[in-house]
Parts: C-alpha cells; structure tokens; sequence
C-alpha cells in the first residue's frame, strides 16, 4: 500500500520542492538574459528567402514535351523532303513505316507507366508523321493522281485513322503499378488521349470540300459540302462528352456553317432564274434544318433560342429566295415577309419554348427590316407637303401623289411598302398574349394610321380626296385616343398621330386657299372638342389655340389686311387662353385652386401666339404701341388670379414697353417721358407692399422706382445747358431726401441725397473753376494741409460721429 506522510511531514516536502524550483527558475532566467544581450550584440544575418518560382513543374514539362514534339517533327519534315531521294522504294516504305508505328506504340508503354503528358507529345509527332507518310507516298508512288483529289481522300483516311488510333488507345487495359490490389487494377483504365480525336475531326471537315473543288464541281456544290460538314459537325458537338472534341465540333459547326450559309445566301440573292433560285433555297433550307435541329438538342435555353432564331431567319431567305423569283422587282420584300409570318405561325406549333421564342423573334426581326424597308414611302407623306410653305396658295396640284412631292422624289414600289404596312398590322393584331398585347396594340393602330395615311398618294386619288381622307385619319387617330383608357401607350401613341396628321394636313392645304381656310377651321374645331376629354387636354387644347392662330393669319391674308392689322385678329387667341386657363383652375401643386394638366400647355400657347402679334406689328411702331398694350391687359387680367400674382409684373412691363413706343413714335427725347411712366406704378406698388409688409425694405419698395428716373434725370442734367432740368431734378432730389428723413427710410434719403449733391456740384462747377483760377497756387496745398490737420486733430471725434451716423442709418428701414 501507498505510504502516506503526516500533513506537517507532506508540508515540509512540497515547501522543499518548490524551493528547489524557483532556484532552477532564477537560473533559466539568468541564462536567458545572458543569451538575449549577446544576440543583441552581434548583427543577426538575414534569413535565407527562397525565390518563388515563376512556373510550376507540369508546364515546364508540357512546354518540354511540346518543344520536343515539334522538334522531331521538323526532323521527320526536312528528312521526308530532303533525304527522301537517297533511298530506294523499299528503304522508303521501311524508313517510314517503322518510324510511324514505332511512335504511334510509343504511347502505350508510357501511359501504362502513367506518363500521359510524354505520351501526348509522342502521340501528336506520330499523328503529324501519319500526314508526312500520306505526303511521301503521293510524292513517290502517286504523282499522277490529282492533288486536290488525293488530299481529299487522304484526309478522310486520316480521319479515320486518327479517330480509330485515339479510340484504341482508351481500351488498353491498364498495367501501371499504381493500383494497389488486383480489383483496383480491373477496374481503373486509363483514359484515351485528347489530342488524336480532336485531330480526327479537324481532318473530318476537309474531305468533302475538297472533293468537290477536285471534280470542279459548281458553287452549289461547294456549299452543300460546306453544309453537309457543318450538319456532321453538329451532330458531333450534340453527341459527345469529350471537352476538347465537342470544342473542335463547335468551332467547326460555326466556321462551316457560316461560310455555307454566307455562300448560299449569295447564290439566293445572285439566281438569274427559278431554278438557281430554288438550288440556292434548298441549301439554305438544309442549313436552317441543321440549326433548328440543333436548337432541339441543345440544353441551354439561351443558346437554343439563338440557334432557332439563326435557324428560323435562314429559312426565311429560303422561302424569300424562292419567291423573289417569280415575282416583280418592287414585291420581293413581300415574298420575304411572307415567309416570316409564316415562321410566326411554325412558332405556335408544339416545339420547346426556347426554340418557340427564337422563331418568334426570327419573325419580328423580318417584320422590323420590312417595316423599315416600307419607312420612307411614310416620311414622304408625312414631309412632303411642308415644301408647300415656299408656294403657299399657287394651285390645286392634280392629285394626291402630286401634292406630296412637291420637292422630294416618290418612292418606288410604294404599292407593296404600302402592302407591307397592312400586312405588318394584321399580323399585330393577331397576337393574343396577355403580356405583349398591349405593345401589339399600340403597334396597330401606328400601322393603321401609316397605312391611311399613304393610300391616297399611292393610288393617285384627287388631291381633295386626299385631304379627306388625311382629315379623317387625324380624327380617327383622337378618337382613338379618347377610346384607349385601358392601353397608356396606345393613347399616347394616338395623340401623338393625329397631332403629326394635322401638321401634314395643314401643310398639305397651303396649295389652295380655300382649302387651307376650310382645313384650318376644322381642325381649330376638331381639336377643341376633344379637349373636353381631361385626358387629351394638355395636347389638344394647346393644338387648337395654335391652329386658331394660323386661322387668323390665314384669314388675314386672305382679306388683304396687312400684317399689323392681322395682329388684332391673332390676339384673340391670347385673350380666349388666358379665359380657358381661368376656367381650368390653377397650375397643378397650387393649393389655392384645383389644378389641371391643361392649364400651363394652354398658358404658354397664349403666350406665343401674342409674341406671334407682336411680332406681326414690328414695322408699324403705332400698332406695335397698341398690342403691347393689349397684351398687358390680357396679363393683367390673368394677374388677377391667385395664382397667377407674378404675371403682373409681366403686365407692367408692357405697359411701360407701350408707353416707350407710342413716345418713340411720336419722336419724344425727353427720358423723364420714358421714366416717369416707370417710376410712378413702381412707387404704387413699393407703397402697397409697405403697407402690407411693414418690414420690407424701402430697397427694395422704392428704390428701383425712385432710381428709374433720378439716375437717367442726373444723366442728361450733366450734359443739358439749360437751367430747368437741373433745377427741377434738384427739387426732386431734395424732395425725396426730406421724405427719407421723414419716415426714417434709407432708399430715398441716400439716393436722393446723393442725387441732389451731384446735381449741385455741376451747377456750381463753373464757379468753382473760376474760383480756382483765381486764387494763388499756394493756396489749394495750403488749405489741403489745413484741412488735414483738422482732420486729425478731432480723429477721435470724426470717429465717434460716424458711428453715430451710421447707427441712425441702421435704423432707418
């Protein structure tokens, strides 16, 4: 049993061992602080860094093993071209033949060994003396043979070859010794090399081309060749699992697919009669059966829907080229819409939704290249009739195709652009679903509008017809704006027709006057009628003042009145804005009256048509008195609103502008007869904000008006040789000091008092001249002297008194 001492004995022994410790601790430390001081003391040598190697050891040994390759490959070249002629047929075929065979088994040993990268590189030099044998053997034994022909059966055989080679070496059984046991042995195989089988396929898109170009077969032939591998490409990439092989398909698929396509497009395009036509559509037929096939297989929903809409915009230049064989000249893009509604209805058919949606954009991409083949037939209707504001009233043209190219020429085959449009809209309105319904409606009635729109020019009708029928599409165009609640776009697209409809039409009518009167009342008409509709306002409301403008100046021209008298007839146009934008209420956000999106649109129209009045009456300064006045009234009366206060700041200011030119007409100099008419309505209305702001500044209350006319009196005071401008704008001056003094305000007593101190300096500037003539010239420098010691002797006091000057003025508002 375990002895166990008394607690006293237990004691002492724990005591003596600790004591024993903390002896062997002080001599670690001690010894450490000797260590620590002589590192401290000796200079400590840089810690070796190994450099980071900049490769890694697999691609040193692929570059190697590449370099390798490449280099017994030359050898094997410069030996096969070279060395060639210094043996016999037998040396020949031995030479070659065992070199091949012993670098194509090469592989074998080493991918049991597991050195598959080694084998790589002696399978590349062996695929690469395969081609080097197919070359000496046509250059020994078969230099009769053509060479294109040769080529093209050589690269089938080593295609084959190739393909055989890589699929044999996958096989193998394998013998390394890294599998541990004997099951792991059965069952692990190495894997076949990547390089023979991707080679194999690069071979593969060689034979057909080149067998066609070896039997000078035709370009037909050369592109179904083309097609042919590029269908054989594609099933490849669809099949396979390998990486590198299904790469190679890919790019091979495209590159060939491409070429064929690109090649058979021409041919379609280039056929000078049915037949090449329909060879070239069947080329590209098969070349949309490749890509549509693909678009089937192919996992990915966003590749598939590219190749279907590659695939399906192919298959329309098919089923175009056809057509454009058999029809005339101008109808050929027909033949190619039509194929594309037709793909439209291939679309709706059971087929995976991403090749579905391929075809469907396939289709809309046909439709928006018809449709922008048909645009310029619209641009000539719609711009034509502007080249009329040159010849404004000079006859009736002798129809409606006349009357739209006026300075552009027509279009040719403007019969099927018109087609193409209705076409386009009938297929528009077929959609039905629920998500693009509402932009095909939209599309429509553009359409529709386009269609109208054009047919009386395509078909010649008479030029009164035309303008009908542009009248009737314009209303059409409101009404449907007005009907389209459910549809934003469409109404928006809607207003935006008929406004564009009326511009044309109103151009179409300068050619005659009684049309453009008849033409100009009915659309004022039109117009404000549908601006009951609080919807179409904003627009229509605006478009019907504006017309009501061009109204009154056509019928002013019309009467022979001059341009200045015509500009009474445009104010009324202001005037009934100015009360239709009373009658809709206040600018929306105003908080003192409802709003209405009408009511600025139809403001600023007001505005523009009285510039237009303005404008009209430049020439005749009486008139032009009197419409700057009218127009001040108009804004005064819109001042009156509420919400409108700032306007009659406008209002004064045409006020005093027609003040200016009635003076200026009558040949009056006098500036106080331009300022005062300014000077007395600004102190009216300074004294009114005073009276409702106690605390604005008399600045900003009076000073403008009170500056309007002092500063330009003081002007002319300082060049009148007279003495009653002077005289008079001194009691002015004086008076407004004595009124700022008064009532504490700064404005009129510093101006004025300014004012009156420069007006008293130039009338007593000639005495002082005198003066200074004719006293000594000791005596300015005297008397500056003076003056200086004044100054300086009641500094203190000159400082107190103006900062008491100017705590008064602080006070003064």
């Amino acid at each position: 049993m375990t002895h166990i001492p008394p607690p006293a004995e237990e004691l002492r022994l724990l005591d003596a061992e600790l004591w024993q410790l903390d002896g062997r601790r002080a001599q670690l430390l001690a010894r450490r602080a000797w260590l620590v001081a002589a590192l401290q003391a000796q200079p400590v040598a840089p810690v070796p860094v190994a450099p980071r190697p900049e490769t890694s050891a697999p691609r040193v040994q692929n570059v190697l093993l590449v370099l390798g390759g490449v280099l017994l490959t030359v050898a094997a070249a410069a030996f096969t071209l070279v060395s060639w002629g210094h043996l016999g047929i037998a040396g020949r075929a031995l030479v070659l033949g065992s070199v091949t065979l012993a670098v194509l088994a090469a592989p074998v040993p080493l991918l049991k060994r597991g050195l598959r990268s080694t084998a790589e590189s002696v399978a590349g030099l062996g695929l690469a003396l395969t081609v080097l044998d197919a070359y000496a053997l046509h250059a020994a034994a078969l230099t009769g043979t053509d060479g294109t022909g040769y080529a093209a059966v050589a690269s089938a055989v080593l295609a084959g070859v190739w393909a055989a080679y890589g699929r044999g070496l996958g096989l193998l059984p394998d013998l390394s010794s890294g599998a541990s046991d004997h099951s792991a042995r059965e069952e692990a195989r190495p894997l076949p090399l990547r390089l023979p089988l991707p080679a194999a396929l690069a071979a593969a898109q060689l034979p057909l081309l080149l067998w066609a170009i070896a039997v000078d077969a035709g370009p037909d032939w050369i592109t179904a060749a083309l097609l042919v591998t590029a269908g054989f490409d594609t099933i490849v990439a669809l099949r396979t699992t390998a990486k590198s092989v299904r790469v190679v398909a890919v790019v091979g698929a495209y590159g060939t697919g491409g070429l064929g396509v690109l090649t058979a497009g021409w041919l379609s395009w280039d056929a000078g009669g049915p037949s090449a036509a329909v060879r070239a559509s069947a080329l590209l037929a098969l070349a949309a059966a490749i890509a549509l096939g693909a678009a089937r297989q192919l996992p990915k929903p966003g590749n598939a829907m590219g190749t279907a809409l590659v695939g399906g915009l192919v298959l329309v230049a098919a089923v175009g080229g056809v057509l454009r064989a058999v029809l005339p000249g101008g109808w050929t893009v027909l033949g190619y819409l039509a194929g594309g509604v037709a793909l439209l209805a291939a679309a709706r058919g059971r087929l995976p939704e991403p090749v579905r949606r391929g075809l469907a954009w396939a289709s809309g991409t046909v439709q928006a290249l018809a449709l922008l083949w048909a645009l310029p037939l619209v641009v000539v209707v719609l711009l034509g009739p502007v080249g009329w504001a040159e010849r404004a009233w000079t006859g009736v043209p002798s129809d409606a195709r006349a009357a739209v190219t006026v300075d552009v020429p027509w279009p040719p085959y403007a019969a099927a652009a018109a087609v193409v449009l209705a076409v386009i809209a009938g297929v528009l309105a077929a959609v039905r679903n629920a998500t693009w319904r509402p932009r095909a409606l939209t599309g429509v009635l553009v359409l529709a509008w386009a269609t109208a729109l054009v047919l009386p020019a395509v078909l010649e009708l008479p030029y009164s017809v035309g303008l009908s029928a542009q009248g009737v599409t314009t209303a059409a165009a409101l009404a449907a704006a007005a009907a389209a609640r459910q549809v934003p776009t469409a109404q928006t697209a809607a207003i935006v027709l008929s406004v564009v409809a009326s511009l044309s039409l109103a151009c179409l009518s300068l050619a005659s006057e009684g049309a453009t009167l008849v033409v100009l009342v009915a659309l004022t008409v039109l117009f404000a009628a549908a601006s009951w509709f609080a919807r179409l306002a904003p627009v229509t409301a605006p478009a019907a003042l504006a017309y009501a403008a061009a109204l009154a100046c056509a019928t002013g021209a019309s009467a022979g009145w001059r341009p200045e008298h015509t500009a009474l007839l445009v104010l009324t146009v202001p005037v009934a804005a100015a009360l239709l934008a009373a009658r809709l209420g206040g600018s929306p956000g105003s908080p003192s009256s409802p709003s209405s999106p009408a009511t600025v649109p139809v403001e600023v129209t007001g505005a523009v048509t009285g510039l237009l009045a303005v404008a009209l009456t430049v020439a005749d300064p009486p008139m032009l008195a009197l419409v700057l006045a009218l127009c001040g009234v108009i804004a005064a009366g819109t001042a009156v609103r509420s919400d409108r206060r700032p306007v009659g700041y406008a209002a004064a200011a045409l006020f005093v502008l027609a003040t200016w030119v009635r003076l200026a007409s009558w040949d009056v100099d006098t500036p106080e007869a331009y300022t005062l008419p300014v000077t007395v309505p600004a102190l009216f209305v300074g004294a009114l904000r005073r009276r409702r702001d106690p605390q604005a500044s008399s600045w900003t209350a009076y000073g403008p008006g009170i500056a309007a006319t002092l500063v330009p009196s003081l002007i002319a005071a300082w060049g009148d040789p007279h003495w009653l401008r002077p005289l008079l704008l001194g009691a002015a001056a004086l008076l407004m000091t004595l009124l700022g003094a008064r009532h504490h305000l700064q404005a009129p007593l510093l101006i004025g008092g300014a004012v009156l101190t420069l007006d008293a300096l130039h009338e007593l500037a000639p005495y002082l001249v005198q003066i200074a003539g004719a006293l000594p010239r000791w005596v300015p420098p005297a008397l500056a002297g003076l003056l200086l010691l004044a100054v300086g002797a009641t500094y203190e006091q000159r400082i107190r008194d103006a900062r008491r000057m100017r705590e008064v003025l602080d006070k003064m508002n």
